[in-house]
């Protein structure tokens, strides 16, 4: 699978507009309906401190990349049956890789 190259600034708009509702992002930003997305990117599937997730997410053994989580944002309920994320995805492409070109700046250095 080849997932194109994406876009910080269109990722940075879609997460406004389409995450925040659900995720925080800043560091010690908190969970909210979601979890908090802060380290995500190589952090193992439904493990952030405080958040009640499923079975499922707890054990999925996903560790975040670019691969999974291109597929993952696609359809979430198809990829980990069981999550209780209410999101349809992202169809397009080019959004999902502008997602993952965005909150991957969101990890500790």
């Amino acid at each position: 699978m080849t997932i194109p190259e994406g876009d910080v600034a269109k990722g940075e708009k879609l997460f406004k507009t389409r995450c925040t509702q659900c995720h925080t992002i800043e560091k010690d930003g908190g969970n909210k309906q979601g979890p908090s997305l802060w380290n995500v990117y190589n952090r193992k599937s439904g493990q952030v401190p405080g958040f009640a997730y499923t079975a499922a997410n707890q054990n999925a053994g996903v560790i975040w990349n670019d691969d999974n989580l291109f597929e993952y944002l696609k359809d979430p309920k198809k990829y980990i049956k069981g999550t209780k994320m209410n999101f349809a995805g992202f169809k397009k492409d080019s959004e999902r890789a502008d997602i993952i070109a965005y909150i991957k700046q969101f990890v500790d250095k």
